[in-house]
C-alpha cells in the first residue's frame, strides 16, 4: 500500500515595513509660481496675446461670403482664406509637418526650449490660469495661506469665482476649436439654442475640459512627465545651444549677506541663496543645479535674479541665457552669437528654406482644378452604333477655386479616337466636384487585342489650364 504525503502548509506573513523605512514614492507638492517682471516675462504675455488673439479671432474673420480659415470635413473641403484644398492636397499638410518639425530643430539647437518656454499652447494657458487664479485668490503667499486655511465663507467663494472662470475659459476654449471645422457663426447660433449636435458637443466638451485639466490643475506635470519633446531635447542640444544657465563661478560659494556688505571680503560669490528663482519657476526646479530636462527655458529665473542683483547693486546676468562654452570660456555677447552660426544650424536652415521654398511654388502652380478618372467595370468594352468599339469611364472633376469653371475634354494617343459625354461643355459652380460619365470610341479593327494607354485632357476655358490624366483602352481578342 502507497503512503500517502500530506503537503505541508507553510504560513505567509504579511512584511509591514517600520517607521524607519523609506517610501519608493514621493508626494507631489504643488508648485505656487511667483509672478514676476522682467524682460522675459514681457516677452512671454507678448506671445500670449499672439496665440490668443489669431486662435479666437481667427474664425469669425470673413473671406468673401464665407470663413476664412474653416476645415469642412463633412464637404472635403478646407478653406484658407484664398485656397482652396481637398483631400488629394493632403501633401500640403506632410509639408507643413515637415516644416514644423524642422523648425522646431532649427529653434532649439539655436536656443534650446524656445517653444516650450513661450508659445506652446500648455505654457500659454497656464499662464492665463495663472492670471485667473492671481485675480481671485491673489498672490503667490495669499494662494499659499487660502489653501492652508480653513473653508469658510471667503474661501469658498474666492475658489468659486476661479472655478467659474476657469470653466469659462475652457468651454470658450472648445468653442472656437469646434469653430474651424463648422461654421462658427452657425455653431454660436445652435449653442444659444442649444440645439448643438452630438459630436459638436462632445468636442466642445471634451477640448474645454481638456485645457481647464491641463492648465488648471496638472500644468508642470504636463510638460514633465507626459510631453515627449522633454525626453528628446538633449538630443538636440550642444554646448553652444543658449539655455538659461546660471554662472556657478560667479555665484558660488552662495550665502545671505547685506546690501552694504562686501562679499568678496565675506568670501561670497553674487547669489544670496534668496530661492526666488526657484519659487518663480513654473515647473519648480532649481536652475542652480544646472540644466534639467523640466526647464522649459522661460526665463522666469532670470528675471528675478535680475531684480535681486539691481537691488544689491551687482552686475546683472547671474542667471541668463547662455551657452555652456560660453560660461565656461567667458565669452562675449558677439562670440557667443558668432557660434550660433554653426554646421548644425546651417544645415537646419538650408533644409527648412529648401521645404518652405519648394512647398511656395507647389502652391503657386497648384492646378485650379483636379481630375479623377475610373474605368467602368460593369462595361469593360462594347461595339456601339455605327460599328465603333466602346469604352466607358467615369471622370471626377473638381473645381478647385471659388469661381464658376467651363471645361471640355479631349483623347490624346488613342488614334482616330474620340470622347462622347452627355455635355458640349462641363460647367462646374465655384469648389463643386462633379462625376461625367464619358465614353470614348475608336474604329472597329483599328487598334490590335489587348490594352492601349491614352490621355484624357481637361481644358479649363477661362485661364486655358490643362490637366492630363492616363487611362487605358481595351480592345477585346
Amino acid at each position: 500500500m502507497s503512503d500517502s504525503i500530506e503537503p505541508k502548509v507553510i504560513p505567509i506573513q504579511a512584511v509591514v515595513p517600520d517607521d524607519d523605512g523609506v517610501s519608493l514614492y514621493a508626494a507631489q507638492q504643488k508648485i505656487y509660481p511667483r509672478s514676476v517682471m522682467g524682460t522675459f516675462a514681457r516677452w512671454r504675455w507678448v506671445m500670449v496675446w499672439i496665440t490668443q488673439i489669431v486662435f479666437y479671432g481667427l474664425p469669425w474673420l470673413e473671406w468673401g461670403q464665407r470663413q476664412a480659415v474653416l476645415f469642412d470635413l463633412e464637404a472635403r473641403r478646407f478653406y484658407i482664406f484664398g485656397l482652396v484644398l481637398y483631400p488629394q492636397d493632403f501633401i500640403y499638410l506632410t509639408g507643413l509637418l515637415v516644416i514644423s518639425a524642422y523648425s522646431l530643430f532649427l529653434f532649439t539647437a539655436v536656443a534650446g526650449r524656445l517653444w516650450c518656454g513661450y508659445a506652446c499652447p500648455q505654457t500659454v494657458y497656464t499662464e492665463l490660469y495663472l492670471w485667473m487664479e492671481k485675480i481671485t485668490e491673489g498672490d503667490r503667499s495669499a494662494r499659499m495661506r487660502l489653501d492652508a486655511g480653513p473653508w469658510n465663507a471667503n474661501k469658498i467663494g474666492r475658489k468659486a469665482a476661479k472655478q467659474l472662470l476657469w470653466i469659462v475659459f475652457g468651454l470658450w476654449t472648445g468653442f472656437t476649436l469646434v469653430g474651424y471645422f463648422t461654421p462658427i457663426d452657425h455653431l454660436a447660433a445652435e449653442v444659444l439654442s442649444l440645439s448643438t449636435g452630438p459630436w459638436e458637443t462632445f468636442w466642445i466638451l471634451f477640448y474645454g475640459f481638456a485645457t481647464y485639466g491641463n492648465a488648471g490643475y496638472m500644468r508642470e506635470q504636463v510638460c514633465k512627465y507626459m510631453c515627449p519633446y522633454a525626453r528628446f531635447q538633449s538630443a538636440m542640444f550642444d554646448k553652444d545651444t543658449l539655455i538659461v544657465t546660471y554662472d556657478e563661478e560667479r555665484g558660488e560659494p552662495r550665502g545671505a549677506r547685506s546690501k552694504k556688505a562686501d562679499p568678496t571680503a565675506l568670501g561670497l560669490g553674487s547669489c544670496v541663496d534668496c530661492s526666488l528663482c526657484v519659487q518663480v519657476c513654473p515647473t519648480g526646479i532649481d536652475i542652480r543645479k544646472g540644466l534639467q530636462y523640466e526647464c522649459i527655458g522661460c526665463g522666469a529665473c532670470a528675471d528675478v535674479c535680475d531684480t535681486v542683483m539691481d537691488k544689491l547693486n551687482y552686475p546683472r546676468g547671474l542667471v541668463k541665457y547662455s551657452t555652456q562654452n560660453a560660461v565656461r570660456q567667458h565669452w562675449t555677447r558677439g562670440q557667443i552669437l558668432r557660434h550660433v552660426l554653426r554646421p548644425r544650424v546651417l544645415i537646419y536652415s538650408a533644409i527648412l528654406w529648401l521645404i518652405i521654398i519648394a512647398m511656395g511654388v507647389s502652391l503657386w502652380l497648384r492646378s485650379p482644378f483636379k481630375v479623377d478618372v475610373v474605368r467602368d467595370r460593369g462595361a469593360l468594352a462594347r461595339i456601339a452604333e455605327g460599328g465603333n468599339l466602346e469604352n466607358v469611364y467615369r471622370l471626377q472633376i473638381m473645381n478647385a477655386t471659388e469661381s464658376a469653371q467651363e471645361f471640355t475634354l479631349q483623347v490624346h494617343d488613342l488614334p482616330q479616337g474620340r470622347v462622347l459625354t452627355d455635355y458640349a461643355h462641363i460647367t462646374l459652380e465655384p469648389t463643386e466636384a462633379r462625376w461625367v460619365a464619358a465614353r470614348v470610341q475608336i474604329p472597329y479593327d483599328s487598334l490590335p487585342a489587348g490594352s492601349h494607354n491614352f490621355h484624357f485632357v481637361v481644358t479649363a476655358q477661362g485661364n486655358q489650364a490643362q490637366v492630363v490624366e492616363k487611362s487605358v483602352f481595351i480592345v477585346p481578342r
